[in-house]
């Protein structure tokens, strides 16, 4: 058995709320915001990386 990658989606918000798609599948509502420096956060839940503005930034 496989583990999913977790999805990473572009957002332009910076201060968004995470509910893991909804009641079936999903986990409790996180209301999550990304650091200016880093351009992106995971939702500790379902590990969802959201990444700020139109590309994709490595961490580093």
């Amino acid at each position: 058995m496989t583990t999913p990658v977790p999805e990473t989606k572009i957002i332009d918000k910076k201060k968004f709320a995470c509910d893991g798609g909804g009641p079936a599948d999903g986990h409790p509502r996180v209301w999550l915001t990304i650091p200016d420096d880093q351009g992106w956060v995971e939702c500790p839940y379902c590990d969802t990386k959201y990444v700020y503005g139109e590309e994709i930034r490595e961490a580093g």
